[in-house]
């Protein structure tokens, strides 16, 4: 009886030596410089993207095939990457080489060099097309408006293009020229030149002006004007500048002008909603697992006069979450258009060779729990926008502005969005 217990116990700790060395017999591959690349723009993906499905994939599966392709260049590994993120059907989730990467850094910072243009990819028709040009830019300046399909740069048709790439043609130095043909609703196609130039660094412009008041106790009402090109670094910080300066020079009634203001940073978007808000909700977000989170008023708002928010098509992001904001909380009349609608956030990683990865990682609902994503914020006050001059933004030949003056010097209206 021993012996045979014996001699199970040595078979036990036999099968188990095999078992163990069969487990390490097979070291892992080592992988390229390539595949490694790879992986962690995947690894980035998987841990982050807002949809667990990734639209659907297998998402490690996408992986194994990735890896399996020869790359033997850095090329051929952002290829792959580029390739990979495709199958997640989302623009806005893409790779950005090192170049585009500094760009990308840099606008946000504040400093901005080419034609200045905000686009985007439709994601029905893939046809590419102007969120907006920011404010005083060339692209401005040479008439590109919101909503206008770019279908070639210089000659190149954008078709299979991606934003990056679109981007990347109409980079260049100060003082090039590149020509967008563009198609307008309602018009022949348009070769727009654009001569390159630097873009202003400050987002914000701002002036104190009086108009006529509808009421018997006051002939005259000082409106505080503020235009907010970019929620770039500085877009706060000049933001309660020109308020402070305004509440200084006695304004007794704001207009926020938001149009074609092509968003930026999320943060700098819930931070000027409080200079606006003393309480309430600014913005929900929602992640993968579908868990909430909020960013609420700090009591610190710089004013409470009366204030109207103008919008059009090509306000988007971080503007819809401000005007969301303010209109929900019932701080703001909302005039203009529809706004654009885009109610994702994405998050910038950076990748080991210098390159970075926006990844989209949550959701976001205005404070009524509204999620505006391809639907867009529907003013409270619907005033087409008619085509303007840079010059006559903000005046009497800009039919928006002028609903906003007679709307905030009306006294029942101005009662109700106090």
């Amino acid at each position: 009886m021993k012996q045979r217990t014996f001699l199970v116990r040595q078979l036990f700790l036999l099968l188990l030596i095999v078992v163990v060395t069969v487990g390490f017999a097979s070291p892992a591959i080592a992988l390229t410089e390539e595949q490694r690349l790879v992986a962690e723009a995947w690894r980035l993906v998987d841990r982050a993207y807002v949809d667990d499905t990734f639209n659907h994939q297998n998402w490690w599966l996408v992986r194994q095939k990735a890896l399996k392709q020869a790359l033997p260049d850095h090329d051929s590994a952002y290829s792959a990457i580029q390739k990979m993120l495709a199958g997640l059907d989302d623009p806005f989730t893409r790779l950005l080489k090192p170049d585009q990467y500094r760009s990308l850094q840099t606008n946000t910072s504040g400093e901005l060099t080419g034609v200045g243009l905000q686009i985007s990819l439709d994601s029905e028709t893939k046809v590419l097309k102007v969120i907006a040009p920011i404010a005083g830019s060339p692209a401005d300046r040479a008439g590109v408006q919101p909503a206008d399909a770019i279908l070639n740069i210089d000659g190149v048709p954008t078709a299979g293009l991606s934003l990056d790439e679109a981007a990347e043609r109409m980079r260049g130095p100060t003082s090039s020229r590149v020509v967008l043909t563009v198609q307008r609703m309602g018009s022949d196609l348009l070769n727009i030149e654009i001569v390159r130039d630097r873009i202003a660094l400050n987002p914000v412009s701002f002036e104190l002006r009086t108009a006529d008041n509808q009421s018997a106790e006051s002939p005259k009402i000082k409106i505080g004007y503020v235009r907010l090109a970019q929620f770039n670094a500085n877009a706060t910080t000049e933001v309660s500048r020109a308020i402070t300066l305004l509440e200084k020079q006695g304004a007794e009634a704001y207009v926020l002008d938001l149009r074609s203001n092509p968003g930026g940073l999320l943060l700098s978007g819930i931070e000027i909603a409080r200079l606006w808000m003393d309480e309430g909700t600014i913005v929900y977000t929602v992640n993968r697992q579908g868990i909430e989170g909020s960013f609420e008023a700090t009591g610190q708002a710089l004013t409470k006069d009366p204030l109207v928010v103008l919008v059009n098509q090509g306000t988007a992001s971080a503007s819809e979450i401000l005007a969301g904001a303010l209109k929900d909380n019932e701080r703001a009349t909302i005039i203009g258009e529809r706004t654009f609608g885009k109610g994702l956030i994405q998050s910038l990683f950076d990748l080991s060779d210098g390159a970075g990865l926006a990844v989209t990682v949550a959701k976001y609902q205005t404070p009524d729990h509204i999620d505006i994503n391809k639907q867009g914020i529907k003013p409270d006050l619907i005033v087409p926008l008619d085509p303007l001059a840079i010059t006559q933004t903000g005046t009497q030949s800009d039919r928006q502005y002028e609903a906003a003056v007679e709307f905030l010097t009306t006294p029942s209206m101005v009662a109700g969005a106090a």
